[in-house]
């Protein structure tokens, strides 16, 4: 298995998953579908599904013209966010196959939009997974809750996303991680990690590089939304449980101008 990140717009990420062996691929997001076919044909594969996160437009908003560019093309999107030029809608639970070795599981992670999916992706034995978070998950931090309660977020990032093996590579929607990681030490001002996260990540952005992939076992250590659930976190915020620290957390952070 192989990913490929592909940037688009001024900070989105799109994604090809590759299964090496067939050269066949799925794309994540392709909101820029010129971009991502250009990609495609560079590396002589066979486009055969998308992966829809959310309905919003810089996510979704491709995936009518990608059809017309790769007739008979699958895209995929959850069954409760009306995703625009979805063929096929999944739930929590389905899976889905692409080339010889990789399966990719939709896992609902609610809460930035009612049915957005996070796609959870396996390849052979030995290799580490990737999570493909959307707008749920970024590296040191969460989507706004446009469409959910701070109970559904605690939900998809503490429950379903955090119980994801450790070593997952995390591929998120947006390039936002040092501005996420400047807010995460208001929250935790003497958590080393976090600090050598943001230098190192201010020394990638500086050389043009991303700061994805991420790991579930780095968010874990880093990520103010996700470390909810820790007492001394709580205790920073002055909450006493990790559904009301995390919807503490996310108002300091919509009202944070850093």
């Amino acid at each position: 298995m192989k990913i490929l990140h592909v940037p688009c717009l001024e900070d989105n990420y799109s994604y090809l998953i590759i299964d090496e062996s067939t050269k066949e691929a799925a794309v994540v997001d392709p909101v820029e579908p010129e971009k991502l076919i250009n990609s495609v044909n560079e590396h002589g594969l066979n486009l055969k599904l998308v992966l829809t996160t959310h309905h919003h437009w810089d996510h979704a908003g491709g995936n009518e013209k990608i059809k017309e560019m790769v007739p008979g093309i699958k895209v995929y999107g959850g069954s409760l966010d009306n995703v625009k030029g979805c063929t096929n809608k999944v739930e929590n639970g389905d899976k889905v196959s692409l080339g010889a070795d990789i399966t990719i599981l939709a896992l609902h992670t609610p809460c930035h939009t009612k049915g957005h999916i996070s796609y959870y992706v396996t390849g052979k034995e030995g290799e580490d997974p990737a999570v493909f978070t959307g707008d749920t998950l970024f590296v040191a931090g969460c989507g706004k809750f446009f469409e959910g309660t701070a109970e559904q977020m605690y939900q998809s990032l503490c429950v379903t996303l955090g119980s994801l093996p450790k070593p997952a590579q995390v591929y998120c929607g947006h390039e936002y991680t040092v501005k996420n990681l400047q807010f995460a030490l208001t929250v935790e001002p003497d958590n080393v990690r976090v600090q050598e996260k943001l230098s190192w990540a201010q020394k990638q952005r500086k050389a043009g590089l991303p700061t994805i992939p991420s790991t579930i076992d780095e968010e874990m250590e880093t990520n103010p939304f996700m470390r909810a659930e820790l007492p001394d976190v709580q205790a920073k915020v002055g909450c006493h449980s990790p559904v009301e620290a995390l919807r503490k957390i996310r108002l300091m952070k919509d009202n944070w101008r850093g």
